[in-house]
């Protein structure tokens, strides 16, 4: 399953996105374990390839979400490669931040050790403001892009649990943002699991 969704991933990349930098950003993705890595630690996905999984999950939920809003020719809103920046890439903070251990679990009445994963961060940047600035390393980002990246998370953000208010004002300018949320959202709760 690693191997198929890596391959469509790069299929979806490769068609959407041709802006300059693109490949240089791809280049680079395959560089790290952005195919193999968790999508986290311990919730949705968190299985070796969940981070891609959700990726393509987030994708399709935001094409149906697009079309579901604005219609058929929702491109007049959003064009088919910022589509695929926002929902392809808005995770890529997490490039390079789960290391996988081993820990001891009774299973049957006997002690086994089983993997899971561990948050190592190297970049303490924050989450959608961390993945903004990977991104504008390689491509320049629309300012609707940037804002949807960078708030995808929502209300879960750590800055808006911190008391930021700025999560509104940035879903009342730029409604694609708040469609990119509700597909993460919607990928997270209704398409992917947890592995015991």
């Amino acid at each position: 399953m690693i191997k198929e969704n890596k391959q469509k991933f790069i299929e979806l990349f490769q068609k959407n996105i041709t802006r300059d930098g693109a490949d240089k950003l791809l280049e680079w993705l395959q560089k790290t374990d952005f195919f193999t890595a968790p999508a986290s630690s311990k919730f949705h996905s968190n299985c070796e390839g969940g981070l891609c999984l959700h990726s393509l999950n987030v994708y399709e939920r935001m094409k149906k979400l697009c079309i579901q809003e604005f219609g058929e020719n929702y491109q007049d809103k959003i064009s088919e490669e910022s589509l695929a920046i926002i929902t392809l890439l808005h995770d890529v903070c997490k490039i390079n931040t789960y290391k996988q251990e081993l820990r001891n679990v009774k299973v049957d009445g006997e002690w086994v050790q089983k993997p899971y994963f561990v948050v190592d961060e190297e970049l303490p940047y924050g989450h959608g403001e961390k993945s903004v600035y990977i991104l504008s390393g390689f491509i320049k980002l629309s300012r609707e892009e940037a804002m949807a990246i960078n708030w995808h998370m929502g209300g879960f953000d750590a800055r808006v649990l911190g008391g930021s208010y700025a999560l509104s004002s940035a879903f009342y300018k730029y409604p694609i943002a708040v469609l990119l949320h509700m597909a993460d959202f919607m990928a997270t709760y209704l398409d992917e699991h947890i592995e015991k």
